[in-house]
This record gives structure tokens, C-alpha cells and sequence, in this order.
């Protein structure tokens, strides 16, 4: 366990075992009901056999009495601009209905402002589909600035 979050809720870093309940937290969501599958798991555990492996990636779980509640994923930029600034990139932010409102999204977005803190990060940057006004209600209340459009090209 990296950090106790709040009230019993624990934040580690995920393992292969918690894929299923990281993928259901996932396809719970508006969006994630459209584009994930768990019919099939190999390019899943692809995916986290890649982002385990690299150490610029965190994927973590909130968890409380043994079941997955929370996650999201960290990444660590290096480049050029703002003068060779680390950036952090948080992704894939998920927290169990039921768990909501509870302020374990705020503690699991404070864990990864401090850990990018820790790690000499410039800024931390996250994206948000645009029809999530409620998470952006969020995101603002937790400092977060809106600051540019984003665009996407599907391969």
C-alpha cells in the first residue's frame, strides 16, 4: 500500500490481478460503455504488461476492504518546452458510484499532484471529455485551469 487516502481507502499501484476491476470501473463509465470490452483480455494485459514495465507510468487502484473502488493512471513526460520541464499526465480517472461524494477523488488527485511534486514535475495536466461538465466541475475545484482545446486524430 503506497498511501492510507481517507477513511480506510488505500492508493497502490495496480497489479494484473486487479485488471477486471479496474476494466469494470472503466466500462461503468458514459464512455467507456461505448469503447471497452472485457469479452477479451489479451490486449488488456498487454496494455498493463507495457505500462508496468515503464517507469514513467503509475496505474493505480483505490482500494477499500479488498475491493478495487478507485483508479487512474500517471504519467511522467520528460520535454523540451518550459525549459526541459517534467510534465504529469493523469488519465483514465474512475471512482465506484457508490463511492462518490465521498472526497476519494480529491484524495486520489492530491496523491498524484504530490507525487508529481515529489518527482520535480513543472505542472500536471489532465484532459476531460467534453461531455463531462460534472468532472470539470471537479477538476476546477481542485485548481485545475482550463487552458487549451484539445484534438484527437483516431488511427
Amino acid at each position: 500500500m503506497l498511501v492510507d487516502l481517507t477513511q480506510g481507502v488505500g492508493l497502490r499501484r495496480a497489479t494484473e490481478a486487479d485488471l477486471p476491476a479496474v476494466l469494470a470501473l472503466l466500462a461503468a463509465d458514459q464512455l467507456g460503455a461505448r469503447r471497452e470490452s472485457i469479452d477479451d483480455l489479451a490486449p488488456y494485459r498487454a496494455a498493463f504488461a507495457a505500462i508496468d514495465a515503464d517507469p514513467a507510468q503509475l496505474l493505480l487502484v483505490a482500494e477499500a476492504g479488498g475491493r478495487v473502488i478507485g483508479t487512474f493512471q500517471l504519467t511522467f513526460i520528460p520535454g523540451l518546452a518550459r525549459r526541459g520541464a517534467l510534465r504529469a499526465q493523469i488519465e483514465a480517472v474512475r471512482v465506484a458510484d457508490e463511492f462518490r461524494s465521498r472526497g476519494l477523488g480529491a484524495a486520489m488527485m492530491r496523491w498524484a499532484v504530490d507525487e508529481s511534486r515529489r518527482r520535480g514535475c513543472a505542472l500536471v495536466q489532465l484532459t476531460s471529455d467534453k461531455s463531462r461538465p460534472d468532472a470539470h466541475r471537479f477538476y476546477e475545484r481542485l485548481g485545475f485551469v482550463r487552458s487549451h482545446d484539445g484534438f484527437k486524430l483516431a488511427l
